[in-house]
C-alpha cells in the first residue's frame, strides 16, 4: 500500500509536469496537418497571369494540378497582372493579396529588366513586398529573372544578384530563374519570344515543382491556422 504522503507527492509531481508541458510545448506550436488546405498565391506579371493562353493553361493552374497529382491539398491562386513591374506589384499588393494566403511565389522583375529600370528601384519595390509578406507571416518562394544583355554585363550581373540578396535578407526560398529551360527556345514560347506557350508552362512547372514542395514543407512546419 502506498501511503497518503507518497500519493500526495506523486500528485504534486504530476501537476508540475503538466504545467511544464503547457509552458514548454504550447498548443500553438503544433504543425499544420498534412490534410489541411494550403493556399499558395502566384503573384507576378504576365508570365504568371498566362498571357495569351487559355485560362486552364496558365502556370498557376498547371502548378496546382501537378501538386494535387502528388497528393498535396493545395489551392494555387493566380494573382498575375500582365505588364506589371515590381513597383506596380507593390502598388496593388494590399488589395490583391488574399487574406488566407499561406505562401506566395513572387515572380516580378521581367518588365523592369526589359525597360531598363534602375536596379535600385526594382530592388526597393521587391524588398517592400517581401517585408509585407514577412510581416503577415507568409512563406515566400522568390522567382528570379534574367535581364537582357543589351543593357550591359554589369546590369545583367547586378540584376541577377539582386534576387539572391533579397531572398537571403528576408528568409525567402529562391528559384534563381523562373524561365529556366524555356527562355530562348522558340518551340516553348509564343511568337513574341518572351512568353511561354502551353508546353513552356509545363516545363516551368516541372522545374519549379521541387522548390514549391519545399515551400509547402515550410508552411506545414508552422502553427496550424486558428491555433
Amino acid at each position: 500500500m502506498i501511503s497518503e504522503s507518497i500519493w500526495k507527492s506523486l500528485l504534486a509531481f504530476a501537476s508540475l509536469i503538466a504545467v511544464m508541458a503547457v509552458v514548454l510545448f504550447p498548443k500553438s506550436v503544433s504543425a499544420a496537418p498534412a490534410d489541411e488546405e494550403i493556399v499558395i498565391v502566384a503573384f507576378g506579371d504576365s508570365l504568371t497571369a498566362g498571357y495569351q493562353l487559355p485560362p486552364d493553361a496558365a502556370y498557376p493552374v498547371q502548378l496546382e494540378k501537378a501538386l494535387k497529382a502528388k497528393g498535396y491539398h493545395v489551392r494555387v491562386v493566380n494573382a498575375g497582372a500582365s505588364g506589371d513591374t515590381a513597383a506596380n506589384g507593390l502598388a496593388r499588393f494590399d488589395w490583391t493579396m488574399p487574406k488566407d494566403a499561406d505562401a506566395v511565389i513572387l515572380e516580378l522583375g521581367a518588365n523592369d529588366a526589359l525597360r531598363g529600370i534602375p536596379i535600385a528601384e526594382t530592388r526597393k519595390a521587391l524588398g517592400k513586398i517581401l517585408k509585407r509578406l514577412k510581416a503577415r507571416n507568409i512563406e515566400v518562394l522568390l522567382a528570379g529573372m534574367e535581364a537582357p544583355r543589351n543593357w550591359g554585363e554589369d546590369y545583367v550581373e547586378q540584376f541577377r544578384a539582386m534576387y539572391k540578396s533579397l531572398a537571403q535578407e528576408n528568409g525567402a526560398l529562391l528559384y534563381p530563374f523562373f524561365l529556366q529551360g524555356v527562355a530562348l527556345d522558340s518551340s516553348l514560347n509564343l511568337g513574341d519570344g518572351l512568353h511561354p506557350n502551353a508546353k513552356g508552362v509545363l516545363i516551368i512547372v516541372e522545374r519549379i515543382l521541387l522548390d514549391v514542395e519545399r515551400l509547402i514543407d515550410r508552411v506545414r512546419a508552422k502553427p496550424r491556422k486558428g491555433s
